[in-house]
């Protein structure tokens, strides 16, 4: 891949490692001009793996690798073009938090590195480039391509690690992502953690026992109606209201249907009902008082 500019000015080494900084190299360090042509190679390079993989947006762009902790290998043919150089492919990476299932189907949480982007210009293809860039990102990384992931990979790069890093068989997953087998067996048991499963709401503690006692010792001082149902301060501010109150007290059982209604008490309401004779002691409360001339 061409551009109007010299690619060995901003690109010094024949892989160049790119991240949010877009500074290849002394060179373009502090140099605005120069990173602006970074971003430029870097955004052509995206929308020709976007279209090589038939996507309807590019998934890697100068702007996308400023703000995300991925990494960039970045290939060049620096005698090509009169001596000004081209650029042969690149190879995204980043470390993802994946839930994954091995292969009893068991829930695993995980964070591998993935590979998230993967082109080479399809005029320079089968001249063994793209072997070059991975095996140098695996040497960067120190790491063996069984305990990678792999984000939505075409059946060319498929077909690319079953030939040179014999991996064949894939663990099913739920999401876009291709793990292969030995992924689990090969990676420490500290990289990998299962995924508990979901306890039922009755279940759930969110506090421990000291915090729940201290919750419990506030709520008991808060004024009624904020204090808890068992509250002694909210027992003996429920029962004085109930006392005070106009009408018949509301009760959390099925309200009793009878032939007549009013806004008051039942009339024919049972003697033996405790909402009678709370109403039958209030009204002769009242009439007390008012006999005996109070207002």
């Amino acid at each position: 891949m061409e551009f109007p500019f010299d690619i060995n000015q901003l690109f010094s080494e024949r892989i160049s490692v790119l991240d949010q900084t877009l500074v290849a190299g002394r060179k373009s360090a502090g140099r605005p001009d120069l990173q602006a042509h970074i971003a430029t190679v870097i955004d052509e390079l995206g929308r020709a793996s976007a279209k090589a993989q038939q996507l309807t947006a590019p998934i890697t762009s100068a702007s996308k690798l400023q703000t995300q902790k991925h990494q960039l290998y970045l290939l060049k043919d620096g005698e090509s073009s009169g001596g000004r150089g081209v650029v042969v492919g690149f190879l995204k990476v980043g470390y993802k938090k994946l839930f994954l299932l091995d292969r009893q189907g068991v829930h695993v949480e995980a964070e591998p590195l993935c590979v998230l982007d993967f082109y080479i210009a399809e005029n320079l293809q089968r001249n063994g480039y793209g072997l070059e860039l991975f095996n140098f990102m695996l040497q960067h990384k120190n790491l063996e391509p069984v305990l990678m992931a792999y984000d939505r990979p075409s059946p060319k790069f498929l077909s690319f690690l079953a030939k040179h890093y014999c991996l064949t068989q894939s663990v099913p997953q739920v999401n876009n992502f291709v793990v292969f087998e030995g992924f689990f067996l090969n990676r420490a048991a500290a990289q990998l953690r299962k995924v508990p499963p979901k306890k039922p709401d009755g279940e759930i503690k969110p506090y421990s026992l000291m915090e729940r006692e201290a919750v419990r010792q506030e709520q008991k001082s808060l004024p009624w109606p904020f204090a808890p149902p068992h509250s002694p301060q909210r027992s003996v501010a429920s029962q004085w209201s109930k006392s005070l109150s106009v009408g018949c007290s509301p009760s959390r059982a099925p309200p009793r249907v009878t032939p007549t209604s009013s806004p008051g008490c039942n009339r024919n309401q049972s003697p033996q009902s405790p909402l009678s004779d709370r109403c039958r002691a209030r009204r002769t409360s009242s009439l007390n008082r008012s006999q005996l001339g109070f207002h």
